[in-house]
């Protein structure tokens, strides 16, 4: 393994522990709050006093993007726990409940595997409504059907292995088995997608955001703040630049990372 490829993973766990810091204590990297306005310096490039130049409102850019990452990284991880959680559910009861268990549970899967995630979470939002709430709960649903589909496929391979069969054979409950032998075993490569998906999760939050779906204004988030900016793409770039940069830095950050995990190489295969 080159050395690049050695620390790539320790420069996104750099990367990422600076935008947990931003979202657990924006006051620890900016003074200035996200919502003061000053229309004497509206529009400034990235300067001493605005390192990220300021917004339509004067509003300064930098502390907007830090204060930001508390929304847009609390929908991404809210979301893929969701989706971790119910998605695992399903997936266990697919593998362990039989037939009758097995059947239905997939086929709904699979209507929903039909429509692209982001697709799928726009409709759920649709009937919803919008808001950072339902924003983080579509997405969710959006990505149970991956997640269910892996443990299930995890976890009828554990189950037809000789120990698995071995201990029901000795009448160990299956519920025991579970527990004990296959959730275990489903643990690794499921992690290993919930970390890749954490940024998938993170780009639908900041898009429906920017179609005016997520948080309301005057909320810093990532994805409205790029909406907003777009208006001034030619004469003030920076008001969309550095939102869109935050969210590359998360989403590249959490896939080099989730990729250099234990099993990643087996749950890509």
């Amino acid at each position: 393994m080159s050395a690049i490829a050695r620390s790539a993973p320790v420069a996104a766990g750099l990367v990422l522990a600076v935008w947990a810091v931003a979202a657990a204590a924006p006051g620890l990297l900016v003074s200035a709050g996200p919502d003061a306005t000053d229309v004497l310096v509206a529009l400034q490039p990235p300067s001493g006093p605005h390192p990220f130049g300021t917004d339509e409102l004067g509003r300064d850019v930098l502390s907007r993007v830090v204060h930001g990452a508390r929304l847009s990284l609390a929908i991404g991880l809210g979301a893929t726990a969701l989706a971790v959680a119910a998605g695992l559910l399903v997936g266990l009861l697919a593998a362990a409940g039989g037939k009758h268990w097995d059947q239905p549970l997939m086929r709904a899967q699979d209507v929903l595997l039909a429509f692209p995630e982001l697709l799928l979470a726009l409709l759920v939002v649709t009937v919803v409504g919008s808001g950072t709430a339902n924003v983080l709960v579509a997405i969710g649903i959006a990505a149970v059907p991956t997640y269910a589909r892996l443990v299930r496929g995890q976890a009828l391979t554990v189950m037809r292995s000789g120990y698995v069969e071995a201990a029901a054979a000795l009448g160990v409950r299956r519920p025991v088995i579970v527990l004990r032998h296959v959730l275990p075993n489903v643990a690794g490569p499921l992690l290993v997608l919930a970390t890749v998906g954490t940024g998938t999760a993170v780009i639908s939050g900041s898009a429906l955001s920017f179609l005016g779906l997520g948080a309301a204004p005057p909320a810093a988030e990532w994805g409205a703040m790029l909406s907003d900016g777009r208006e001034f793409l030619a004469t003030a770039w920076w008001t969309a630049t550095f939102p869109g940069l935050a969210i590359v830095s998360v989403v590249l950050s959490v896939t080099v990372l989730g990729r250099s995990l234990p099993g990643s190489r087996g749950e890509r295969s």
